[in-house]
């Protein structure tokens, strides 16, 4: 079986069991929430049902990863939903304090129904991924659903973690890159990192087994944030859905603006002196890329491939089929265009 395979068998149950959770686990008197979560999940416009957008890698790698230590896929599938449902309230609310308009090409649901429902709305996805992981008590075994859920709440205050430093960064002039890995590592890396140790947890498997899909996770999650944020400058507008160079015109903090602050020079000068504009901008982005910020962001990002990757070597496998998937994953997700 191929990644491929794997996706077509995997992605409609993670689609069931998602509407199956909000129909039937939200109670019947609340129909506006169960509104609000189908219109964020892409499957409500203009009151006509749609065809979701979402990609549920994170689901994928947990199922993947269950699959690779001999686990049963379709019984981690509430772990699975429950890193979905946390993965969603996480940009719920972001969206509100980035004040985002859009995602996937679709108006954000604050700008829909206000920001007070969509906190709201992000609340209850919150409730609902505690309730689905503590399925796992009857699908697998209840000290499994414990750990899970553990883990799971664990993650959600590295994630917040993350977001509280990110919202931090605007008002400071540098952050050094330290300090940024760190906040990537949480709002980025510690879902990834869940996804695939909570899929060896689901599995009963040893705990070098799960100690290696944890360090593959949050080291893939720093590769992937890297390779985002050479997007956000260098990707192809067509591919990304975003302006060419948008992080450097809307002044996002991000990996290759930070090395080149970091270094000084005209760059540096002129960034913090005038911010970018319609004048300095092209003159700002040749600076960039001539610093080396560019060459740089792309070396980081395969550092923490490799890393992920040697994680990968160290696990005992017992669904080479399974483990080829996550390899090849692994490869579209950091060499991506959009």
């Amino acid at each position: 079986m191929t990644l491929n395979d794997y996706s077509r068998l995997m992605i409609p149950e993670i689609e069931k069991a998602l509407k199956s959770t909000i129909l039937k686990d939200i109670p019947d008197p609340f129909p506006g929430l169960k509104e609000m979560m189908n219109y964020h999940f892409g499957w409500l416009e203009n009151g006509k049902s749609q065809k979701s957008q979402g990609k549920q890698i994170r689901p994928i790698i947990l199922l993947l990863s269950n699959s690779i230590c001999g686990g049963d896929w379709k019984k981690a599938l509430p772990a699975a939903i429950a890193i979905e449902l946390i993965h969603n309230f996480s940009l719920i609310h972001d969206d509100i304090e980035d004040q985002s308009d859009l995602r996937r090409g679709r108006e954000t649901l604050w700008k829909i129904y206000g920001i007070p429902q969509a906190i709201n709305t992000g609340d209850a996805m919150f409730s609902l991924a505690q309730i689905n992981m503590l399925k796992l008590g009857y699908e697998i075994n209840k000290q499994i659903g414990f750990d899970s859920l553990q883990k799971l709440n664990e993650t959600c205050l590295h994630l917040t973690g993350g977001q509280n430093l990110d919202i931090s960064f605007e008002k400071e002039t540098r952050v050094s890159l330290d300090r940024y890995l760190l906040m990537i590592g949480g709002k980025t890396a510690a879902l990834l990192s869940a996804s695939a140790e909570i899929g060896a947890i689901t599995a009963l498997t040893s705990e070098s087994n799960r100690k290696a899909l944890r360090n593959y996770g949050n080291a893939l999650g720093l590769a992937f944030q890297a390779w985002d944020d050479w997007l956000g400058i260098w990707g192809e507008e067509e591919q990304t859905g975003k302006s060419t160079s948008s992080d450097l015109i809307t002044g996002k903090k991000s990996l290759p603006i930070l090395f080149a602050l970091d270094k000084g020079g005209d760059f540096s000068r002129i960034y913090l002196s005038n911010g970018v504009n319609q004048e300095n901008f092209h003159e700002l982005l040749f600076l960039l890329e001539n610093n080396g910020a560019k060459e740089f962001t792309e070396n980081i990002a395969k550092q923490f491939t490799d890393t992920a990757l040697k994680s990968l070597e160290e696990i005992k496998v017992s669904d080479q089929n399974a483990f080829q998937s996550l390899l090849e994953l692994t490869d579209l997700l950091i060499t991506r265009k959009n």
